[in-house]
């Protein structure tokens, strides 16, 4: 089974499809984390994330494995996830991934990771691009003041230090580059079902989703 949820910046789609997969006994697949770590390598060889450098990250992209795997990312073989959550690594994501050969090249890495098993997925264009066949697709959002504060938290907790008005600019900044991008924008699938979460709890969330695929056991 793949269930997909979407949407924006600090919606708390990653949260609560790493609540879900644990209720389902589901497999999760963070693949934002796997743009970042992407944006990360970037960031450390030097390369500047723009169209003029495409030929230069395509050439990073041949000697990069990126995997994903007990809740961690793994780049080259390394753990990073500690790595790439500041804020500068979020808007390196978002524009490594407008990037028409990294997009088919995490499209392709991400389908082969979630083959002949059960998962939850959350990113940007999983249910309209990566599976848009996925048994269940949700779009998670709320609202920019919402997933600012989510996301400021977020960074206070893991110990970055941050101002929320940078932090909403930056949220701003990504939902734009998110939405207007050429390969793969933001958008809701068709079909995918909207739950906007600005007034609602984690476990509401969850809750709600669980619901509508009929409870936790799926299996």
């Amino acid at each position: 089974m793949i269930i997909a949820i979407d949407g924006p910046s600090g919606a708390g789609k990653s949260t609560v499809a790493k609540l879900l997969s644990k209720r389902l006994n589901f497999e999760y697949i963070d693949t934002g984390a796997m743009y970042r770590a992407l944006a990360y390598k970037a960031y450390k060889s030097n390369i500047e994330i723009n169209e003029a450098n495409e030929y230069k990250i395509d050439e990073m992209l041949k000697s990069t494995s990126v995997d994903y795997y007990n809740n961690n990312i793994y780049l080259d073989n390394n753990d990073v996830e500690s790595l790439i959550r500041d804020e500068n690594i979020s808007i390196g994501a978002s524009q490594i991934s407008a990037l028409k050969n990294v997009r088919i090249k995490m499209v392709e890495l991400q389908r082969k990771i979630a083959e002949n098993k059960n998962v939850v997925l959350d990113g940007r264009d999983i249910g309209t691009k990566v599976f848009p066949n996925a048994d269940y697709k949700f779009f998670i959002t709320a609202s920019e003041e919402i997933r600012a504060t989510r996301r400021y938290n977020q960074l206070t907790a893991s110990g970055f230090e941050s101002e929320f008005n940078d932090v909403l600019s930056d949220l701003k900044q990504r939902d734009i580059n998110d939405t207007t991008r050429t390969i793969s924008p933001l958008k809701k699938a068709e079909d995918a079902i909207l739950i906007d979460t600005t007034y609602m709890s984690l476990d509401e969330v969850v809750k709600t989703i669980a619901d509508i695929i009929g409870g936790y056991n799926v299996l």
